[in-house]
């Protein structure tokens, strides 16, 4: 295909959300923080899904739905084996009537096994809990479409249940799903409308300094490709950046941001690879630089890889706000 005959690149949109803490301002901050999100221009804002110190992201989101007017809500991601495919597509198609069809549901396997122990629920061999998704994903593709479901499965059986209420955007709500291992990346080219790029991690949640390369971005971009053929091109990627570094110096900040993970920080990162400050610097996953460079470098993230969704933490919408500003209608 000559560069005349490519399709024209996605539309970058930009989400907010991701984290959040029940004891720092609990509900009342996550619709203070979508207020502000759709206030600075962001596209979506996200609420992650976990049992400890945080709120619950349905309850959440229909508070969202009311609070906010324009911006779409979603969640970062839900964990499957916390909820029954049936029962969450009902709230899901709720919260879209209720929102005006805004919603995006984010869905994946559940990995803090912690999390699975605290509450009881039985954490299953990845094989399992990712083949479990599978199934809740046909489940959920047919309840949100409004249409009567029947599914004999290994983990989840269906019988005449038609989904309701009918959700306002058609033909259903876009779903989400993410991961950074080739199997899960698989599973969601399979089924996803919007796959969601991440770096590869350690059985323990640490994520692998490896996978925040360019080139291994643009690797587990092929292996998306390849497994969703001709579905491809209607696939929205997103990644989401972990840091926003508005500087002068890009090569200065670049040295410092690789001193500290050569020395243990973040903890949440196992250095599995020696990197470059070119490495760090060419990494869709950090934003370095004023703002003028950080739009040129997403800019160069979308031509090389195809991604155009640009999540944000909450703690750094306001700091990464400039460029959605220089960025948004590209």
């Amino acid at each position: 295909m000559s560069s005349a005959d490519a399709p024209a690149p996605r539309k970058f949109r930009f989400a907010a959300g991701g984290e959040g803490n029940a004891e720092e301002g609990g509900a009342r901050r996550f619709v203070k923080l979508a207020q502000k999100a759709e206030e600075l221009g962001y596209d979506s804002f996200m609420i992650p899904d976990h049992v400890g110190n945080q709120v619950g992201p349905i309850a959440a989101l229909g508070a969202l739905a009311v609070a906010t007017d324009k911006i779409r809500i979603g969640t970062a991601v839900l964990a499957n084996g916390f909820r029954h495919p049936a029962i969450l597509a009902k709230d899901a198609t709720t919260i879209d009537v209720l929102s005006g069809g805004r919603l995006e549901l984010g869905i994946g396997a559940g990995w803090m096994k912690d999390e699975f122990d605290q509450a009881g629920i039985d954490y299953e061999r990845p094989g399992a809990r990712i083949a479990k998704l599978e199934e809740s994903l046909q489940i959920l593709d047919t309840l949100l479409r409004g249409q009567e479901c029947n599914f004999d499965g290994e983990y989840y059986k269906i019988s005449g249940l038609k989904g309701s209420p009918r959700p306002r955007q058609g033909p259903r709500p876009p779903i989400a799903v993410g991961g950074g291992g080739p199997k899960m990346l698989a599973l969601a080219a399979k089924y996803a409308d919007i796959v969601s790029v991440a770096p590869p991690s350690t059985k323990e949640g640490k994520m692998l300094l490896s996978g925040i390369t360019m080139e291994a971005t643009a690797a587990r971009v092929d292996g998306i490709r390849e497994a969703a053929g001709d579905r491809f091109g209607d696939i929205e990627l997103n990644w989401t950046i972990t840091a926003v570094m508005p500087t002068d110096d890009r090569e200065a900040m670049a040295e410092m941001a690789l001193g500290a993970i050569s020395n243990g920080y973040p903890p949440n990162i196992e250095a599995d690879v020696t990197l470059t400050v070119q490495d760090i610097l060419d990494s869709p996953y950090l934003a370095i630089g004023t703002y003028d460079e950080i739009a040129d470098q997403i800019r160069k993230v979308r031509d090389r890889t195809s991604m155009s969704y640009v999540g944000i933490f909450p703690t750094q919408m306001e700091a990464f706000a400039p460029v959605i500003a220089l960025l948004k209608g590209e």
